[in-house]
């Protein structure tokens, strides 16, 4: 038997169950891993509050995770026991092992720490269609990110810079303040004690931003698109303060002829070759240093509802990694 945390119906963290879950052999095309360490994200807690529709009448959280590979299923060529590999899915990461579909699984390469990439797949996978597909980043371009200090936003100011983007980000503390602009960004905003489309004005002499990836949503998205430029792009990719209701297009029209868009990362990898091409560039940032993951919080699998307790009140900055 192997452990888990399971839901049997959605709310607060407390709806997840520590439990014991059997341990399956793998089927034609798949892989049993033996899991090293699993990423909290929000994605984790919109699944488990019901925020997202449920598959099926119980649920084991989870997005992105890291393992050892102990057993092929017939078909399976490419990998083999022994293997270091990552992935990233909607749900199912909370255990101690999984079956995996074979081609959802990356193989990782020589000096990429499988802890940490654990707490990056999702993250670094997202920051990474973002500058390259929602809004293809280009040099020059001034670019707003909110949550600046969390585990997408330090990987995005460090590829914004790379890119040779002007990066201003928002933040709700001062150590968070301090931590984005230690990744990357040119200025950091105090939302708290600042407005920050004010300050966004100022800072670009009223033209604007190229484009805003806003993953808090209810709290900002009014704000964000009167930080935009003429035909700027509001990027939409999460919703931490709760879902945007009231959006108009006719907001788009009024604010300059802007554009907007609302992306997942699993459309983004929904074939092997994108999963592969996305994940190497991932990886070869990491590995050359232009993108560091040196702010993790560490926790047990088995303290996983405090996780998410500490996500949803915005207690953390980074990433958080349940060890296995």
């Amino acid at each position: 038997m192997s452990k888990g945390w399971i839901a049997h119906g959605p709310g607060g963290p407390e709806v997840m169950e520590w439990v014991d879950l059997p341990v399956a052999a793998p089927g034609p095309g798949e892989v049993l891993l033996e899991q090293t360490a699993v990423g909290v994200n929000f994605i984790d807690v919109y699944f488990r509050s019901g925020l997202y529709p449920w598959p099926e009448k119980t649920m084991i959280p989870g997005a992105e995770a890291s393992g050892v590979v102990q057993a092929v299923g017939a078909g399976v060529r490419d990998l083999a026991p022994g293997d270091k590999v990552a992935y990233v899915l909607p749900h199912g990461a909370y255990r101690m092992h999984r079956v995996v579909a074979a081609d959802r699984l990356v193989r990782l390469p020589d000096g990429i720490d499988p802890v940490l990439i654990a707490g990056a797949m999702l993250k670094g996978l997202t920051a990474q269609y973002l500058v390259t597909g929602s809004y293809k980043v280009q040099a020059g371009d001034t670019v707003l990110v909110h949550a600046a200090a969390g585990g997408v936003g330090l990987i995005l100011g460090q590829w914004l810079h790379t890119l040779g983007a002007r990066a201003i980000g928002t933040a709700g503390t001062p150590e968070k303040v301090a931590l984005a602009l230690a990744h990357g960004y040119d200025h950091v905003i105090n939302y708290r004690t600042e407005d920050f489309a004010a300050v966004v004005a100022e800072l670009t002499d009223g033209k604007g931003c190229a484009a805003v990836y806003d993953s808090v949503g209810a709290d900002t998205w009014r704000g964000s698109l009167k930080c935009l430029q003429r035909r700027g792009m509001f990027v939409n990719f999460g919703q931490s303060s709760g879902m945007i209701t009231g959006f108009a297009l006719s907001d788009l029209a009024a604010g300059g002829s802007l554009s907007a868009n609302r992306p997942v990362l699993f459309d983004y990898i929904v074939e092997r070759d994108e999963l592969l091409a996305r994940s190497n560039d991932l990886f070869t940032r990491i590995l050359d240093g232009t993108i560091r993951l040196d702010a993790a919080t560490r926790r047990p699998l088995s303290e996983a509802g405090a996780a998410h307790t500490a996500l949803e009140t915005r207690q953390t900055s980074g990433s958080t990694i349940l060890i296995v």
